[in-house]
């Protein structure tokens, strides 16, 4: 399939998505934009429990979810600045299409988008094309609206 440089995902399991996510190539693990990260245990596993804004230049609509942890990772930023980042494994639908997916947890305030799609999930049958966007589709004019932070607006 072939997808756009930046597409509407969501993450149905956590009941987040529409959101906003660039298509990275260059990036090997998705991430995602995640504040008051706490890690805890549930019966012997370890857990984290985090919030998301899905909107960008937002923080409207904050998500609380709680899933398993599926590994610790450093990860390298395209600066050259090292982090150890939560890995939890979620389901994310692209394109219509439902893809397990590693994605690391992290504070996005700054970056243009609160999600990005790593080459991992990516080579799950993705191609992407780097002049096209939203291959897969926009959501309501509403939800647009509200990524962008205006008001809501008529559907």
């Amino acid at each position: 399939m072939v997808a756009g440089w930046r597409e509407w995902v969501r993450l149905p399991v956590l009941g987040v998505g529409p959101i906003k996510a660039k298509l990275d190539t260059g990036a090997r693990t998705s991430a995602l934009h995640a504040f008051d990260i706490e890690e805890f245990e549930r019966d012997g596993v370890p857990w984290v429990r985090f919030s998301v804004h899905p909107w960008q230049r937002s923080a409207e609509d904050a998500t609380v979810v709680e899933c398993p942890v599926h590994d610790r990772r450093l990860v390298r930023s395209s600066t050259g600045h090292a982090q150890r980042r939560i890995v939890v494994l979620i389901d994310i639908e692209l394109l219509g299409h439902t893809i397990p997916t590693e994605i690391t947890l992290t504070r996005r305030d700054a970056m243009g988008f609160r999600m990005l799609v790593g080459r991992e999930a990516l080579r799950q049958g993705f191609l992407v094309d780097s002049g096209r966007s939203y291959l897969g589709g926009r959501p309501p004019r509403r939800v647009r609206r509200k990524n962008r932070g205006r008001a809501d607006g008529p559907a």
